[in-house]
């Protein structure tokens, strides 16, 4: 259960947010002044602070300043009028994780609060070492499951950089859990206590991505109507995650290799040098060493990131680790989910080991949690398990596909029970589009980016994350 406590005297905003954001899984505590805020604080320790900056009976920055000395790891989101723009922008500088202007746009709030509440649990839950005959409780920390040989040997890397201030580069397929190694390493570092900020730099556009990292000026491009600060600054005398480094553009490239060279930076529009102390840990999917050698990724920067690096194996490639992953994540999720299923029938993980995993741990963790929705008993029979043909590397890329994403697709899933119909849609249309797409460039991956509007490094990774056979097209 996440909690969001809402600090504004407004009362129409607090009942807007309690409407919007009360759910099963989420709390919203509200309170219309400082001290009570304050108060609720203390008392319930919140994921996530929405607070405005405006108070009846105090400053918003000065509350916010308390509240940090309380808990600094704590995601707070400023809600301003445009009078208090300055405050915002100091308190970002003082480590709130971002702001927001009145009138609120639910869909912005909403996207920023589900970042916010990530990043709380990458900050304040320790990932463990799971014991596989633990009982899990309804809450419980991220794990890192794994008895193979391969996962070993990230838990020993773990422990010997961990402690040193050097930078680290995670690799590792889609859904390996190079996130959940970062938050490890954070959080049996010396940095701990400091702050810590992600950011997956796939899924911000090339333009916007220098500006998310760097911050930038008032007036360094045309929608740049104030200052920002950026993630970087936000991390100094912490942790800075950047995942999916791999598709960064050469001037966010070069600007990042300054800053492992110098410890300095300076915001897009901007030209004064700025000092920062942030420890860099990089994760990617993609071969840094063949996109070097393809001129797509700095070797400079490659050699600065791979001070320590730390290989993720596929699932695939982990021996008997599935099993223990599933019935992990069996104990897991059935007392969330209401169920008691107890056992995995050998016939179900059967099926299990035959499929070849393009999405991983994360992956096997939607399907298990797709299979207690629908399970009955309290053995995890093969008729609960969805489909696992679609994306699977093994599939036969030639097959028609067109009318996948269609209503009776999502009927059928509706159905079934998913709870991961979104990514499901997304994965059936992505693989429609980047296939007729790349049919109709004869297999010209710089022409079909181009197309499509985004980089070739990120097209490749979806035709290999997709299972997509390229030479199919030439």
């Amino acid at each position: 259960m996440q909690s969001l406590l809402v600090i504004d005297d407004e009362t129409s905003i607090l009942k807007a947010f309690e409407r919007a954001f009360t759910t099963e899984t989420t709390a919203v505590m509200t309170a219309n002044n400082g001290v009570d805020g304050e108060a609720l604080f203390i008392q319930a320790k919140p994921d996530v602070v929405v607070l405005d900056l405006s108070l009846p009976d105090t400053n918003g920055l000065e509350l916010f300043k308390r509240l940090r000395e309380i808990d600094p790891r704590i995601p707070f989101i400023f809600i301003t009028g445009h009078g208090t723009v300055e405050s915002a922008i100091e308190a970002t500088k003082l480590g709130a994780y971002d702001y927001l202007f009145k009138p609120l746009e639910l869909d912005e709030m909403r996207a920023l609060l589900e970042k916010a509440f990530n990043l709380s649990r990458m900050v304040r839950v320790q990932p463990v070492l799971a014991d596989e005959d633990a009982p899990m409780g309804d809450s419980v920390a991220d794990a890192i499951v794994g008895r193979c040989h391969a996962m070993k040997e990230v838990y020993k890397a773990i422990g010997r950089v961990a402690s040193q201030n050097l930078t680290v580069l995670l690799l590792g397929e889609s859904g390996t859990g190079k996130e959940v190694v970062a938050q490890a390493i954070y959080h049996h570092s010396a940095r701990a206590s400091g702050p810590f900020q992600a950011i997956n730099c796939a899924a911000i556009p090339d333009a916007l991505l220098e500006s998310e990292i760097f911050g930038h000026e008032k007036g360094a491009f045309t929608d740049a109507h104030r200052q920002r600060i950026g993630k970087l600054e936000q991390a100094d005398r912490g942790t800075l995650f950047l995942d999916e480094v791999g598709d960064m553009s050469p001037l966010t490239q070069a600007k990042l290799l300054r800053v492992l060279q110098d410890q300095t930076f300076e915001r897009v529009g901007g030209n004064t040098p700025i000092k920062v102390d942030a420890r860099i840990i990089a994760a990617t999917n993609h071969d840094l060493k063949k996109l070097v050698t393809e001129g797509l990724f700095r070797s400079d920067l490659y050699f600065r990131l791979s001070v320590v690096t730390i290989h993720l194996p596929p699932l695939r490639e982990r021996e008997d680790d599935l099993k223990v992953l599933a019935e992990y994540f069996l104990r897991r999720y059935s007392n969330e989910f209401g169920k008691d299923i107890r056992t995995i029938a050998p016939e179900t993980l059967e099926i299990l080991d035959q499929y070849h995993w393009p999405g991983n741990v994360r992956e096997l963790e939607s399907v298990m949690k797709q299979s207690l929705l629908t399970a009955r008993g309290n053995i995890l029979l093969p008729d609960f398990l969805p489909p696992l043909s679609a994306g699977s590397p093994q599939a036969d890329s030639q097959a028609d596909t067109s009318s996948l994403l269609s209503e009776p697709f999502v009927d059928r899933r509706l159905k079934e029970g998913t709870d991961n119909l979104y990514a499901e849609a997304i994965s059936i249309a992505e693989r429609q589009l980047i296939t007729q797409v790349l049919a109709h460039t004869t297999g010209n991956q710089l022409k079909a980016a181009t197309i499509l509007g985004i980089s070739r490094v990120t097209l490749r990774s979806k035709i290999k994350s997709l299972g997509i056979d390229i030479n199919q097209f030439t």
